[in-house]
């Protein structure tokens, strides 16, 4: 994978994505060879621990929704931070969401084995987020 340039070449994400889907899964996340969850193929990801938006630390392309929506937590005083996120640390998150340019949340139920809360809060505010950039500009 090359986070930087978000391709991993069309044959391996594509393959990557059959096997999730054999696996019962909608799309594969990746994980680098530390065990960080980083991203997907087309999207971001980003966690909710209850209090705070969780950014993952681990190489990956910030996407334009991430940085649209980053900047807009800051601007509305929602508490962010970055922290490496592996599988373990699933099961203490109160939810996760995708975001691409596309939609700036959809929550996930769940990432291999570790069930995940839907934190529907958590995903409104990530819309809202992402639209208070639009209404920000002239």
């Amino acid at each position: 994978m090359l986070p930087a340039s978000k391709h991993v070449g069309e044959v391996a994400k594509t393959y990557y994505l059959r096997q999730a889907v054999e696996r019962g899964f909608d799309a594969a996340a990746f994980l680098d060879r530390r065990g960080r969850l980083s991203e997907g193929s087309i999207w971001n990801m980003t966690f909710w621990d209850g209090e705070a938006v969780v950014w993952p630390i681990a190489d990956m392309l910030a996407g334009t929704a991430m940085g649209t929506v980053r900047r807009q937590l800051a601007r509305l005083g929602v508490a962010q931070r970055d922290q490496e996120v592996t599988l373990a640390d699933l099961r203490a998150l109160a939810g996760a969401v995708v975001m691409n340019s596309w939609r700036p949340g959809v929550a996930l139920r769940r990432i291999g084995s570790a069930p995940l809360p839907e934190a529907p809060s958590f995903v409104e505010q990530l819309h809202r987020a992402f639209h208070a950039e639009q209404a920000t500009r002239p």
